[in-house]
């Protein structure tokens, strides 16, 4: 079966498009500019067990901010368990510069076992 010159163009044109538009569906997620700024904070502590154990990788960590600036909650998007509420405990006694509303921001650790 042989596809014609037009069908191939059709379906490259088409798979370029559907790239280009998912490509930007991405990039339209939260940027830095929508980020509250931190005020103040303080680095999770790194758990000896996590340690003998060599666990290592990254923590996400979702907050909700209120407007007043500190963290009204907060809940584990990704991670090791154990090094999850090591971030969890540290990121409630954040502090961030107050806004005009409550926000939610998902806040990355990355642990390394040396």
């Amino acid at each position: 079966m042989r596809i014609s010159r037009w069908t191939k163009w059709a379906v490259a044109t088409t798979a370029a498009l559907i790239l280009s538009t998912v490509a930007g569906l991405a990039q339209s997620g939260t940027t830095d500019e929508s980020k509250r700024k931190i005020k103040t904070k303080t680095a999770p502590v790194y758990p000896d067990l996590a340690k003998k154990m060599n666990v290592s990788g990254k923590v996400k960590i979702e907050v909700v901010i209120a407007p007043d600036g500190h963290v009204k909650s907060s809940r584990v998007v990704g991670g090791h368990p154990l090094l999850a509420q090591a971030c969890q405990n540290s990121v409630m006694e954040w502090k961030f510069l107050p806004g005009p509303e409550e926000t939610m921001q998902i806040i990355e650790f990355d642990f390394r076992s040396n």
